[in-house]
């Protein structure tokens, strides 16, 4: 049996308590050497065999996956975050379902999500962004036309940027022909949830900058929006004046 396992946003108590059962029992780990936290590797037994998927192609990655189902040996293959977002989890999928071999996935938490925390925000607020995209900009892994910065940027609801601090100056010209304002509020969080956590507040016609001149290359996401701002109307949730079906409006 293999467990895709989501090890968390970086900190090594975020990943979640099943994820953490996984890694106990797993007789083999597969992991994102260049991106899990180390400390997660701690919770494996002496006996587990460890490989850093870093080193590795999908092939040799598969390779020792057959081998572990031949002797009947559970694995765990440890992605970054969340199984479900650029995890190139995919391939893999398809790879073990041409082989018969069962899998099944343990979601974690998304530097999406750990970024939101660092920065105290909520991406989602009345009246202004119910929406989040989340996206990168086009590099060596292209992105879709339909997709592009400019076409998203003209939506004006919270864009969250995996991979591209390396093409920040990009996304800035992106962001600006799609029609955000130079003052449009930004972000960059630097690994969020790790120990070296760090948060860069800028704006749109600063970001390419700020990305530059504090040396950012990766493991950064950064966030574009007016969410960043607030200026929101209150929530109708928690309004005395509000019914929901638990309570009623008061008079």
């Amino acid at each position: 049996m293999v467990h895709f396992v989501g090890a968390g946003s970086g900190a090594a108590d975020l990943i979640t308590l099943r994820g953490a059962r996984l890694l106990r029992r797993a007789d083999v780990v597969i992991y994102a050497g260049s991106l899990i936290n180390p400390e997660l590797l701690e919770l494996t037994r002496p006996e587990c065999e460890r490989y850093d998927s870093s080193k590795m192609t999908l092939e040799q990655i598969i390779l020792v996956i057959e081998r572990a189902e031949r002797e009947n040996r559970l694995t765990v293959r440890l992605q970054t975050g969340d199984v479900s977002l650029y995890g190139a989890v995919r391939e893999q999928f398809d790879e073990l379902d041409r082989l018969g071999i069962e899998y099944d996935v343990c979601p974690g938490v998304s530097s999406l999500f750990g970024a939101a925390a660092a920065l105290k925000t909520e991406y989602t607020l009345p009246d202004i962004c119910q929406s989040v995209v989340i996206t990168r900009v086009g590099g060596k892994t292209p992105v879709p036309s339909r997709e592009s910065v400019r076409s998203f940027a003209a939506h004006r609801t919270t864009m969250v940027f995996f991979l591209s601090t390396a093409l920040a100056f990009d996304l800035q010209r992106e962001l600006t022909a799609g029609g955000c304002d130079a003052d449009t509020p930004a972000a960059v969080v630097y690994k969020a949830t790790w120990p070296e956590e760090r948060v860069f507040r800028c704006t749109v016609g600063t970001l390419a900058e700020t990305v530059s001149s504090n040396g950012l290359k990766n493991t950064a996401l950064i966030i574009v929006g007016q969410c960043l701002a607030g200026g929101h109307t209150r929530s109708g949730l928690y309004s005395p004046d509000f019914t929901t079906g638990y309570r009623k409006a008061e008079k």
